[in-house]
């Protein structure tokens, strides 16, 4: 236990991509080796920045709506890990945040993610399905057939409102498989 303390020490002063960020580096997780759950979501967003706190926006209501879990429960880190692909608020591009920085997920995410665990993996978006299921499939395909995937992980689209052109088209995810992964979900989830 004092070895991971000593990781998230490390990520909390790690400053590898200050040159690149638009902020001071201010590295945002949530981490507990007793959680059975792992997050690995994108990179913070300004106001989780702002508020040291991740998914703390809009984004951040839709997944716990979409997880049946309350503020309380979802914060609360021996049972829900948060670990992201980057660890600081990338800054703004032209259609919404930058993505997350690179060197982050290589760097840290060995010490704070094991795939061979029996905890449940939920990869939230792209870039966290991108890194860890290294298949040619687009996020539509992997979500529609999430079963392939769960003996180690959970896909899911980005709950950015940003999406909701995605959940328009594709409202079998809400209707039928969200039901089913958080059927999952709540069976490992006992805290």
């Amino acid at each position: 236990m004092a070895n991971k303390i000593n990781i998230i020490a490390k990520i909390h002063d790690c400053t590898q991509c200050a040159h690149s960020l638009p902020f001071a580096p201010k590295p945002i997780l949530q981490y507990s080796a007793t959680a059975k759950i792992v997050l690995i979501g994108q990179a913070p967003g300004l106001k989780a920045h702002e508020t040291n706190t991740p998914w703390k926006d809009a984004s951040g209501d839709r997944l716990r709506k979409w997880l049946d879990m309350p503020e309380q429960q979802f914060y609360d880190k021996h049972c829900l890990s948060i670990v992201p692909m980057g660890f600081c608020y990338p800054g703004k591009g032209k259609s919404g945040d930058l993505p997350p920085r690179k060197e982050c997920a290589p760097k840290w995410h060995p010490y704070l993610v094991d795939p061979d665990s029996n905890k449940i993996i939920l990869l939230v978006g792209k870039y966290a399905q991108d890194y860890y299921l290294k298949d040619k499939k687009t996020l539509t395909e992997r979500i529609r057939n999430w079963r392939d995937y769960q003996l180690k992980f959970l896909p899911l689209p980005h709950p950015s409102p940003r999406n909701n052109i995605w959940l328009k088209n594709n409202k079998w995810f809400e209707e039928e498989v969200m039901p089913q992964m958080l059927a999952k979900i709540k069976v490992t989830l006992r805290c």
